[in-house]
């Protein structure tokens, strides 16, 4: 394995409804063609208190068959394999995956400006994390994801603003999107989407963090969104943020 890449910083917002933690040990799914790639990765996971890998693929058609089979927590995702990849593996297992949200995939890249990491988070994908993470980043994304929380990196947040910006984003606000969101709940919204966490809106808005985390919830349920990482491409989708990443 290469040096530890960039710490991702989990930004946690549980989805409705989701577990905050899984009966047992976390069951993981590892999904790579390159066979070096799935040991390494299941040698450091096994090693982890709490976390169990149940199985590997070598491309997407496997992974979603295996998951099907599996029914494991968390799926470790490779984003670019040959014949069926990880995006449209992600599509199809987060378009079968159980009322509880599980399996939740957490996309493996290596490169943080990877073309395919929006449409991953647009499919359904709960984060990503760079294939040259350490032990402790990997295992900690792995429980973030599995918590039924959002994995989401600066340089993702940085990803969608330069992808709106290339695909352009609406003229004007769809605020019709978000009309049953009350003045505040707009206002974190537009926060989230430009990568704060709970404390920093807490900090920004003078309330307290339980008060943020009851508004990321009520966003959530209100419309109809998975998680913070959802969230975020509704804000950039409805015009709520620029690419220039203000509302």
């Amino acid at each position: 394995m290469s040096a530890p890449g960039p710490t991702p910083a989990p930004i946690p917002a549980p989805a409705p409804g989701a577990p905050e933690e899984p009966d047992g040990p976390i069951r993981v799914l590892i999904a790579d063609d390159q066979a070096m790639v799935r040991e390494g990765f299941s040698v450091l996971l096994g090693a982890q208190p709490g976390i169990e890998v149940v199985g590997e693929a070598l491309d997407g058609a496997q992974a979603a068959a295996r998951a099907a089979e599996l029914r494991p927590d968390v799926v470790l995702m490779d984003i670019r394999m040959p014949g069926t990849n990880g995006l449209e593996a992600t599509r199809r297992i987060t378009a079968a995956r159980e009322e509880g949200g599980r399996p939740r995939v957490l996309i493996l890249t290596t490169f943080d400006l990877d073309e395919y990491v929006y449409e991953a988070l647009r499919a359904g994908a709960s984060g990503f994390l760079l294939k040259d993470a350490s032990a402790r980043q990997l295992a900690d994304a792995v429980r973030v994801v599995a918590a039924g929380e959002a994995l989401l990196a600066p340089t993702v947040t940085r990803r969608l603003l330069a992808e709106f910006t290339r695909l352009g984003a609406p003229r004007a606000p769809r605020m019709d999107r978000i009309r049953d969101l009350t003045e505040r709940e707009t206002e974190v919204l537009a926060l989230i989407a430009q990568g704060l966490s709970n404390g920093e809106i807490a900090a920004g808005l003078t309330v307290s963090e339980a008060t943020v985390k009851t508004h990321v919830s009520r966003i959530l349920v209100k419309l109809g969104l998975r998680d913070r990482t959802q969230a975020a491409v509704f804000a950039y989708e409805i015009g709520l943020i620029t690419p220039g990443g203000r509302g």
